[in-house]
């Protein structure tokens, strides 16, 4: 996907997140993140926003801490998302595409990757409002193919793809991951250093988990149970278990 449309996912997912945030209320469990309440949401979301930006709005080449969450709440809390959502967008939306900063997974520019990761970001967030909102997750229904696709792309070939990934196993096994409305498949090799996926089925899998992509790839994000798991489904437990990123 091209660093404009995340832009654009970015502005929506955000605004749809804003919205459920407001419906449920700031003191709303988050039935997807389990002892965190809406303002927590806002709180952490609002300043990972402002944190991405200032690396491509500064240029800074190194990392920096994320900061202190703001000890807003309500009707202000809101107001300080919608800022820096705000901010955070427009300054990926005019940022010249040759702009050096610090980024942490490969991508075709640093303007590329904050893009695509703070789309995903939101969007992830974005469900964990609405679950807020709705008493339960839901089937996703705003979240398109192409962008879920892109999504599992992110988090099997990238996330965990670094050595912080604790998803290991003692012994080499394959998962499988299959999405059933499109054709896209992966291969993800475990053992006791992190994860190795590549685009197909390059062997045959121990377990396989499958689904449509929405539903897989907040599946692999730990926001709803596998749709299919097929084989060996203790991998797929040990996914759930160990691969919340850190």
């Amino acid at each position: 996907m091209e660093t404009d449309e995340h832009v654009k996912i970015l502005d929506r997912e955000g605004r749809l997140l804003t919205a459920a945030a407001e419906a449920a209320g700031s003191g709303a469990e988050v039935p997807t993140c389990p002892g965190w309440r809406v303002r927590d949401l806002l709180r952490h979301t609002g300043t990972v926003h402002r944190w991405a930006g200032a690396f491509v709005a500064d240029g800074h080449t190194s990392p920096r801490p994320i900061g202190d969450e703001p000890d807003l709440d309500g009707a202000e809390l809101l107001d300080w998302f919608r800022e820096g959502h705000q901010q955070l967008v427009e300054t990926l939306a005019t940022a010249p595409a040759d702009t050096d900063c610090w980024s942490f997974l490969p991508a075709p520019s640093p303007v590329a990757f904050w893009a695509r990761r703070q789309a995903h970001e939101t969007a992830v967030h974005r469900f964990d409002a609405e679950s807020a909102r709705d008493g339960a997750p839901t089937t996703p229904t705003v979240l398109s193919t192409d962008f879920a696709v892109d999504g599992i792309d992110e988090v099997l070939l990238g996330f965990h793809a670094r050595q912080k990934s604790r998803v290991r196993t003692e012994r080499p096994r394959v998962l499988g991951v299959r999405t059933t409305d499109t054709d896209a498949v992966w291969t993800v090799r475990l053992s006791d250093g992190p994860p190795v996926s590549e685009r197909g089925r390059a062997a045959e899998a121990d377990c396989e988990v499958a689904g449509p992509a929405a539903e897989l790839c907040l599946a692999l994000w730990n926001r709803l149970p596998f749709p299919e798991v097929s084989g060996d489904a203790s991998l797929a437990g040990l996914w759930r278990e160990k691969s919340a990123v850190i």
